[in-house]
């Protein structure tokens, strides 16, 4: 019977469907279900085709070009947890020294705007622990694996690359930025004939490895410094090493941020690597290394490759009103804390009290 609410509906023993995409004889071709907005279609997963983006460094194949520096990285256990070590074409890994080194006593690192100024001192655990301990962690990676040394006699460094390898590292980067105490005390880099002996000793050690030196900026742009380290055997050389910095003084202690010179390093010391490696690569026919200012492109491209894994998974990246308003939120709210509050306080006070930092 029909409904007498409703007198235009049939009956419904004859209604087939509902209203929204009912039947099709009755009421005519039936709409599609509203589509859900609040969810982005996937999009179809796309099989790219790969790309090779292997590099030779001094004989060794790297599947890509990207090396973390030394030092900077420790022996990758700690990236470890964040990221995937075999995504990496080599670790440089932290510097060795013959035996175990504690370092300078803190302060070690000071901030700069641009970067931070280190004086670690090369702590370390020794070679023969990085052998026994560190080097069978970096092997479970599809990763090549850079063995830094430095030493204080040419002789520490040949036991030391003899020792790395047979232990099978894939290539052994040599620091020449440590004092020779066979030389009243004078770094291996600030003369050409010291960096040459120490590379000649190296290159004679390290057997079928090859060795890539480390420079500084001054080494870097002196032809005979170049001329004579590519005399001596070296494969490689890698530029530059930090630059040398002072911290200057706390004004509230009156005293020294950092006790001794540091080394510089950060987002500013890129133009200075990149014109040293366009200087080298007119200077020498070794491979060249490119060292410093670097990370934020690492961490660029690591991020986009991340964000590429989920997007081709059919994942959308799309924030949501509720992110978007806790991210301004949040912003306020820092900038009160950090900025508006301070100098509110700091109007009240005289000129020099207003330079104390509490």
């Amino acid at each position: 019977m029909p409904d007498k609410r409703f007198p235009y509906l049939p009956e419904a023993e004859s209604f087939s469907g509902d209203i929204i995409g009912g039947s099709e004889d009755r009421f005519g071709p039936a709409r599609p279900e509203p589509a859900d907005r609040s969810v982005r279609p996937a999009a179809p997963e796309e099989q790219l085709p790969p790309v090779d983006m292997s590099v030779d460094l001094a004989g060794v194949t790297l599947k890509n070009p990207v090396v973390v520096a030394s030092g900077t990285f420790g022996f990758g256990r700690e990236y470890n947890q964040f990221y995937d070590l075999g995504e990496l074409g080599g670790i440089c890994a932290k510097g060795l020294t013959l035996h175990r080194r504690e370092g300078n006593p803190a302060p070690r690192i000071a901030e700069t705007p641009m970067g931070i100024l280190n004086s670690v001192g090369l702590q370390n655990p020794g070679v023969d622990a990085f052998i026994e301990e560190e080097l069978p962690f970096l092997r479970q990676y599809d990763v090549k694996v850079i063995a830094n040394i430095s030493g204080n006699t040419p002789e520490e460094y040949g036991i030391m690359c003899e020792k790395l390898a047979q232990a099978g590292v894939d290539l052994i980067e040599v620091n020449i930025s440590c004092p020779n105490v066979k030389a009243g005390g004078l770094a291996y880099g600030t003369r050409p004939e010291l960096a040459a002996e120490v590379t000649r000793v190296a290159k004679a050690h390290a057997g079928k490895v090859p060795v890539m030196v480390k420079l500084s900026y001054d080494a870097s742009i002196n032809t005979g410094f170049v001329r004579a380290i590519e005399e001596a055997g070296a494969s490689a050389v890698s530029a530059i090493d930090s630059l040398k910095g002072l911290s200057g003084v706390d004004i509230e202690r009156q005293q020294a941020v950092m006790p001794t010179y540091g080394g510089y390093t950060g987002p500013n010391i890129r133009p200075v690597s990149l014109a040293v490696t366009a200087t080298l690569s007119q200077l020498t026919r070794c491979q060249i290394c490119g060292i410093g200012g670097i990370i934020g492109i690492v961490l660029g491209c690591m991020g986009s490759l991340i964000a590429g894994k989920f997007l081709l998974s059919g994942m959308v990246l799309w924030p949501t009103k509720s992110i978007t308003i806790g991210a301004f939120l949040f912003s306020v709210v820092l900038g009160v804390i950090f900025g508006m509050y301070p100098a509110v306080k700091a109007s009240g006070l005289q000129p020099v009290e207003a330079l104390r930092a509490e």
